[in-house]
C-alpha cells in the first residue's frame, strides 16, 4: 500500500461544506505518484510516457470536511498482461469517506497499441496488494497539501 496524506483547502469543499466530490479523482491521481515513478521515476513527461488511464470510479461512503487531514492509500487490485486496476480509500478521522478504482495500461502512444508490464515493474507491483481486510502491512507515506 502507498499512502499520502491530503490538506483540504477551504477552496475544496461546497456549498454545504463537505469537501467538493470534484475533488477525489484530483487527489486520488496525486495518490498514484507513486505507481507513476515505478514506470517514470523522475516523472519526465518529455521521455516517452508509457501509461494510459482506461477507466476511473469514486464511490462516495460518508462525508469528509474542512479541518482534518484525509490520508489516501493506494493498492494495486488486479495486474494484467498491459494493464493494471489500482484500488484507493480515502479516510477521514477513521473513517472511509470514498473508495474508487483506476484502471491503467501500459501503452504505446505512437503505435497506439497496449504493451506488456515489464517484469521489474511487474514483480514491484505485487508488492503492494490490496487483500481480504483491505490492508497490506507495507507502506510508504508522503504528506502534502491540497494545492501542490
Amino acid at each position: 500500500m502507498w499512502t499520502k496524506f491530503v490538506t483540504p483547502r477551504f477552496g475544496d469543499i461546497d456549498g454545504i461544506r463537505h469537501i467538493n466530490n470534484c475533488m477525489l479523482p484530483i487527489w486520488f491521481e496525486t495518490a498514484r505518484e507513486p505507481f507513476f515513478r515505478l514506470f517514470h521515476p523522475n516523472l519526465d513527461l518529455n521521455d516517452e510516457w508509457r501509461l494510459i488511464m482506461a477507466k476511473i470510479t469514486v464511490e462516495f461512503m460518508s462525508q469528509m470536511r474542512l479541518g482534518a487531514d484525509i490520508e489516501i492509500r493506494t493498492f494495486i487490485k488486479k495486474i494484467g498482461r498491459s494493464s493494471m486496476t489500482l484500488y484507493q480509500e480515502a479516510w477521514q478521522g477513521g473513517v472511509l469517506g470514498a473508495k474508487g478504482e483506476a484502471v491503467v495500461v501500459h501503452y504505446d502512444f505512437r503505435e497506439r497499441k497496449s504493451l506488456p508490464i515489464p517484469e521489474a515493474i511487474r514483480i514491484e507491483l505485487e508488492r503492494h496488494p490490496i487483500n481480504e481486510s483491505g490492508q497490506s502491512g507495507k507502506s510508504g507515506s508522503v504528506r502534502f497539501s491540497a494545492g501542490k
